[in-house]
């Protein structure tokens, strides 16, 4: 299934018409190289995806999206998403390194934000990466909390957030409420 994604947030990415597809087994190495690849985990941060993996296994248990050029034959991944459902949580969310500033990370935090309406979700955590704080905030995410470190793994405390997920508003036509 796919569809594109526009949404009416007001959101219009820079260089043209962008897809959000569920993730399929065989994007699992696309996903893989993009979390490995990543300049926001080089450094201190590099031991975290070391050795990640995203494989195809991870991608039919949880809800996994990427997003890609209308034109996705001839696209990579610009980025993805990956939504747990119990307990609710936004568990991956990259973008690119050639990608960033483009306006994905917002559409896919709005499509995950759909996904979780979808699901009867009233809210989502999120355990972000130190740099990504301020995006989060951005997108209107809730600090909550921190998560302590984890060596060898994570040897720092990461800040803890929530999207508030509101159900949708009924329509004024129709409704119990005319």
């Amino acid at each position: 299934m796919r569809n594109t994604l526009l949404m009416n947030s007001g959101i219009t990415p820079r260089g043209g018409p962008i897809t959000i597809r569920r993730a399929v087994a065989r994007d699992a190495k696309r996903l893989t190289r993009l979390v490995r690849g990543s300049r926001a985990y080089e450094g201190q941060y590099a031991p975290m995806v070391a050795g990640y993996r995203v494989g195809p296994d991870y991608i039919e248990t949880h809800r996994v999206f990427v997003a890609v050029a209308a034109d996705e034959h001839h696209s990579p991944v610009l980025g993805f998403y990956s939504l747990v459902l119990a307990p609710p949580e936004l568990d991956l969310l990259f973008v690119a390194d050639g990608a960033q500033g483009r306006g994905i990370g917002r559409l896919l935090v709005a499509h995950m934000k759909s996904e979780a309406r979808a699901a009867q979700l009233d809210r989502v955590l999120v355990v972000s990466h130190p740099p990504a704080e301020g995006f989060y905030r951005s997108e209107g995410a809730v600090r909550t909390g921190t998560a302590s470190a984890n060596p060898p793994a994570v040897a720092w405390d990461r800040p803890e957030f929530e999207f508030l997920i509101p159900p949708e508003v009924a329509r004024a036509h129709g409704s119990a409420f005319e």
